[in-house]
C-alpha cells in the first residue's frame, strides 16, 4: 500500500489548476480561476473556488478545514499573484 505524500497532493492540485472546467467529458472537474478576476473580495468567489477544489480533489477532505487556504500577494507595479496554501505548501494559481 502506498502513502500519499505532500508532493502527490501538490501534483494533484497542480493538475486541477491546469484543467479547465469541463475538460473531461461529462465532468465538472477543473479550475476556473479567472472567475475570481474583477470580483469583490467579499463576494464569496474565493470560498467557492476552494469548496470546488475540495470536491474535485477528495484527498483534501482528509486534511483539517484550515489546511487549505487561498491568499494573494501584491507584486509591483500592478499585479496580484494568487496562491493556494496546502499545509504549508504554496502553489501559484495561474502559473
Amino acid at each position: 500500500m502506498s502513502t500519499i505524500t505532500g508532493n502527490d497532493v501538490q501534483a494533484m492540485v497542480g493538475h486541477w489548476l491546469k484543467t479547465p472546467v469541463g475538460g473531461y467529458l461529462g465532468s465538472s472537474y477543473g479550475s476556473n480561476a479567472k472567475e475570481m478576476l474583477q470580483a469583490p473580495q467579499a463576494s464569496g468567489v474565493a470560498d467557492n473556488f476552494l469548496r470546488k477544489l475540495r470536491a474535485d480533489v477528495p484527498v483534501l477532505s482528509a486534511l483539517p478545514g484550515d489546511a487549505v487556504n487561498l491568499y494573494a500577494r501584491a507584486t509591483p507595479p500592478d499585479r496580484t499573484d494568487l496562491f493556494i496554501d496546502i499545509s504549508g505548501r504554496a502553489i501559484q494559481v495561474g502559473d
